[in-house]
């Protein structure tokens, strides 16, 4: 039997999310909620029999859904994860979650309470190059990491927008603060030097730090430091270096380096780390069994918990002590 399964949101990743969910068997996306009716009625008119809505309660109230995707704005989160952990709606959302930790928190109270099954889009932990990782950590000690996320900025208002996005360490480079922990552990303390450099002067409306620098102490005792940017003209590097008495481990989007005294040995990713999130979740979801889902809701606020740390210790200049 087909899962029915809505969206709330209807940008591109919406889009993106959805063309891979129609190459997959009985699944159907039959319900889009969008900010005006127009927007969830053109997202709807793509995917055959979808209808589209301008009131969550409404979509709901209409469909017996039985998993609803969120892919909305960090400011947006909130009503949303209410509406469907009252209900025992399952629910997949994009990160981040949100702008701060006091939000995430909450919605993880409600989400333990009812025993919901949720997943966030943290799909790095889904790559082969992380899966890789993870083998060769186990023989090997860690002693430091370096991490970047460098690029441009993205052509949409609400990102470049303090209260909109959250900056860069919260909307894109939590993704790597996530395959860090993923791979070395939780951690304990934050410190964050960020500045304005150069967007602010070239692009109107910008409140967000176009640079930034965040040190963390990891529970294991090693140390790590993540950097970002989008002062760039176009795409940058994007990964995790994890040093180790072995040699170093260089993890990208594409692929997993091992570079040791004598040698360099790559793997190259093959498998869609977005197609096994969704097929993970979506087996959890028809069968109750979760264990497939490696970014749960619950340790994705951990992840949110030392992203948000790096914002408050840029702007108090002191470091931050994580509460795990």
């Amino acid at each position: 039997m087909s899962l029915k399964i809505g969206f709330v949101g209807t940008g591109s990743f919406t889009r993106f999310h959805c063309n891979l969910l129609s190459k997959m068997e009985d699944v159907e996306v039959t319900a889009f909620c969008g900010t005006s009716l127009d927007k969830a009625e053109k997202a709807a008119s793509s995917w055959n029999g979808a209808k589209g809505y301008d009131s969550l309660a409404t979509m709901l109230d209409a469909q017996a859904l039985d998993a609803v995707y969120i892919c909305v704005p960090p400011m947006a989160h909130g009503a949303t994860e209410f509406a469907l952990i009252e209900r025992g709606i399952p629910f997949f959302v994009e990160k981040p979650l949100g702008l701060d930790i006091e939000l995430p928190t909450e919605i993880l109270h409600r989400i333990n309470a009812q025993k919901l099954i949720t997943s966030v889009g943290y799909h790095f932990r889904y790559m082969d190059s992380t899966k890789r990782a993870v083998e060769l950590l186990e023989q090997r000690k860690t002693g430091m990491a370096l991490g970047h996320w460098m690029g441009s900025m993205p052509k949409v208002g609400w990102w470049r927008k303090q209260d909109g996005s959250g900056g860069q360490f919260i909307e894109q480079t939590s993704h790597i603060i996530d395959l860090m922990r993923y791979l070395m552990g939780d951690v304990e303390e934050v410190y964050a030097a960020y500045a304005n450099r150069v967007m602010h002067e070239v692009e109107d409306g910008v409140t967000v730090p176009d640079v930034g620098t965040v040190t963390v102490k990891l529970a294991s005792g090693a140390v790590a430091t993540i950097s970002n940017t989008c002062i760039l003209p176009g795409d940058g590097p994007v990964g995790l270096q994890i040093y180790t008495d072995q040699g170093l481990l260089e993890i990208t989007r594409d692929s997993i380096r091992e570079l040791g005294k004598s040698f360099v040995i790559e793997h190259k990713n093959v498998n869609n780390p977005y197609v096994r999130e969704h097929e993970a979740f979506l087996h959890a979801v028809r069968t109750g069994d979760g264990s497939g889902i490696l970014s749960p809701y619950a340790d994705s606020v951990k992840t949110q918990e030392v992203a948000y740390a790096a914002t408050r210790s840029a702007a108090s200049g002191a470091p931050v002590r994580i509460r795990n």
